[in-house]
C-alpha cells in the first residue's frame, strides 16, 4: 500500500492511501469489455456530455473497480453517449467544477469519501481537522445540491456502502448496505420487475431472468422499495441457497432489489448493487443496462417513473 501525504500550515490535499496507478483489470478485459460494450446510444445525446465517475475508497476497495472504470469509458465513448472523466479527485465537487458535469458517477465508492484517511487524520492538528471537517461538510452539500437542482447521479454496487453518516444521502440512493448473503461465487437469479419488461431501462433483457454468479446486497433503512420505480429484483427460490446464506439473511420480506431508479428534487437517480465481480462489466446486456441508466440520469434518455406509491 502506497500512502501519500500532503500537509500545508492550515490546510491539507487528500492523500491516497494507495496506488491507483498500480491497480489493473485481469489480462483481457479490456478486450471483453470493447466487444461487449453497447455500439449505440439509446438516446442522441442533446450536446456532448460528460459524466464524473469517482471510485475513490474510505473503506474496502473493491478488485473490479480498474474493470469498471474501463467500462464505463467505453460505454460512452463506443456509444457516443458521454465522456467518462475517471478520477479520484475530490475538488471536482467544488462548486465551480461539479457544475461541467451532467451526471457524477460513484463507482464501488466505501465509506465517507469526502473525509480523510485514517493515516491522515492520526497526523493532523486540530486546525487541519477542522479545515477537513468544513470541507466533508461543504462537499456533501455540494452533490446534494447538485442532485436535487436537476443533476444526474449513477450509483454502482458500493455506493450504498457509503456515507452511513449522512442520512439525506441514504435516502437519495434508498437504503444503506447490510450484508451480503449471497457471496461473490454464489449462483442467482435475478428477475425484471413484472410490468418492466419493455421499459426503457431494462428492455435489453427481453423480459428473461439474469443468471449470474455475483454478490448481491441486502439492504436497510432508509431502504422502501415503494418509494423507487424497482426494475430488477433478486428471485430467492431460484438464487444459491444454504445453511450459511439464510443465517445472514436479515430480511424476512424477500425484497432484495438490484436496480431501481428515482427523481430527488429535479434530479435523477439510477443505482445497481451489480459490480462485485469482474465479469459484470463485460457482460453485454448489463453493460447496455448502466448505458441506458447513465442517459436516463442524464436527461437524453426518457422514461416514465412509477414511484412513491
Amino acid at each position: 500500500m502506497k500512502l501519500l501525504i500532503f500537509l500545508l500550515s492550515s490546510s491539507f490535499v487528500f492523500a491516497k492511501a494507495y496506488d491507483v496507478s498500480q491497480e489493473a483489470a485481469p489480462a483481457g478485459a479490456a478486450e471483453k469489455i470493447a466487444a461487449a460494450a453497447p455500439k449505440e446510444a439509446y438516446a442522441k445525446p442533446a450536446k456532448a456530455r460528460k459524466v464524473l465517475v469517482i471510485s475513490r475508497t474510505n473503506g474496502f476497495r473493491h478488485f473490479s473497480i480498474p474493470a469498471g472504470k474501463i467500462a464505463f469509458t467505453e460505454i460512452g465513448s463506443k456509444s457516443g453517449a458521454f465522456e467518462a472523466v475517471i478520477s479520484e479527485d475530490m475538488s471536482l465537487f467544488e462548486k465551480d467544477q461539479i457544475k461541467q458535469f451532467d451526471a457524477i458517477c460513484l463507482m464501488n465508492i466505501t465509506q465517507n469519501i469526502f473525509a480523510p484517511f485514517a493515516e491522515e487524520l492520526k497526523l493532523m492538528n486540530e486546525e487541519q481537522k477542522k479545515v477537513a471537517k468544513e470541507r466533508e461538510l461543504r462537499l456533501k452539500e455540494n452533490l446534494m445540491n447538485y442532485i436535487k437542482e436537476g443533476g444526474g447521479f449513477v450509483g454502482i454496487h458500493a455506493a450504498t456502502d457509503a456515507f452511513y453518516e449522512w442520512a439525506e444521502y441514504g435516502e437519495m440512493i434508498n437504503g444503506y448496505f447490510s450484508g451480503h448473503p449471497w457471496s461473490a461465487n454464489n449462483k442467482v437469479t435475478i428477475n425484471i420487475e413484472p410490468g418492466q419488461e419493455n421499459h426503457p431501462l431494462t428492455k435489453m433483457f427481453d423480459g428473461k431472468p439474469l443468471q449470474l454468479i455475483e454478490e448481491i446486497y441486502q439492504f436497510r433503512a432508509p431502504y422502501d422499495s415503494s418509494k423507487v420505480h424497482m426494475l430488477m429484483r433478486l428471485d430467492v427460490e431460484k438464487s444459491d441457497q444454504s445453511p450459511a446464506i439464510s443465517k445472514a439473511m436479515k430480511r424476512t420480506d424477500n425484497d432484495f432489489g438490484v436496480s431501481w431508479a428515482r427523481h430527488w428534487g429535479k434530479g435523477r437517480v439510477f443505482y445497481s448493487s451489480l459490480g462485485h465481480n469482474n465479469k459484470i462489466f463485460w457482460h453485454p446486456q448489463i453493460l447496455q443496462h448502466f448505458l441506458a441508466g447513465t442517459q436516463w440520469a442524464i436527461g437524453d434518455l426518457k422514461a416514465e417513473l412509477q414511484e412513491g406509491k
